[in-house]
């Protein structure tokens, strides 16, 4: 694996910075709501964002008030639900939803669907479900059959499958779009994009990320269309730290040579 070390240097005020949360900024629990993302990496993140420009969003499968509540006292662009709902600079929320009739039924049909399979359970964000099986990992393909038969019978839907837990969701929708729609708008047009990411989910984000000739990172082990690669979340948590640090040693020597021409 490549450490970060490796990695080339990233000049915040050119760069566009998208950054998944689960399996990268935070480690991944055996439910998501035990899920947090520590003190200094929030803290981290808020020092990118401001040298940035604004130029960071956070891309993940959780919805938008999820994020806010993880991130905080972080505030920023984000896209939530895979890109299902998407909050821009402007603040301005972009979501593609399902009919609230089929939302309702989804709920109750999957719920009933999965009853069978202990330690398995719906997560429903509105306009996707979650299926998880994390503390069950034993009935996988049993999940998968599930998840297949309800992508067949509902047109609207698609599989976005993850680390132990797929996804129904709208057609049309993934990280990659995500991204592309946030290039295409202030502050972040323009910037080189970088996105660091650790799951299949992050595949379609890396994939547009590299077709803008950006910088696309893996966490974690495994086949990828990114072409960097960091070890695990502490590797991920270590480079985050170190662009706050290239930061700061760059705000040092401006204002040394500021001085020295005064």
């Amino acid at each position: 694996m490549t450490d970060s070390d490796s990695l080339p240097p990233i000049p915040l005020d050119t760069f566009a910075l998208f950054f998944d949360v689960d399996g990268t900024l935070a480690p991944i629990e055996k439910r998501p709501e035990l899920v947090s993302i520590p003190h200094n990496i929030r803290q981290a993140l808020c020092a990118i964002y401001s040298a940035a420009g604004g130029a960071l969003a956070l891309v993940s499968g959780r919805a938008l008030t999820e994020l806010d509540a993880l991130s905080a006292p972080l505030h920023s662009p984000a896209a939530g639900v895979h890109g299902a709902e998407r909050r821009d600079a402007h603040g301005e929320i972009h979501r593609t939803e399902l009919s609230p009739s089929l939302a309702i039924k989804l709920a109750r049909e999957l719920t009933d669907a999965i009853a069978g399979f202990p330690g398995c359970h719906v997560e429903a964000k509105g306009m996707a479900y979650a299926l998880h099986y994390r503390q069950a990992p034993q009935f996988q393909r049993d999940i998968m059959a599930v998840a297949e038969a309800f992508a067949g019978r509902y047109a609207e839907l698609t599989l976005q499958p993850g680390k132990c837990v797929v996804e129904l969701k709208p057609r049309g929708v993934d990280k990659g779009a995500a991204i592309n729609a946030f290039m295409r708008e202030t502050p972040f047009a323009g910037r080189t994009p970088l996105f660091i990411g650790d799951d299949l989910t992050d595949e379609a984000g890396f994939v547009q990320v590299n077709a803008l000739n950006g910088i696309s990172i893996k966490v974690g082990p495994g086949a990828s269309a990114a072409r960097y690669h960091l070890d695990d979340v502490q590797q991920a948590h270590l480079w985050l730290l170190s662009l706050v640090e290239q930061q700061d040693n760059y705000s040092m020597k401006t204002k040394s040579s500021v001085g020295e021409d005064l």
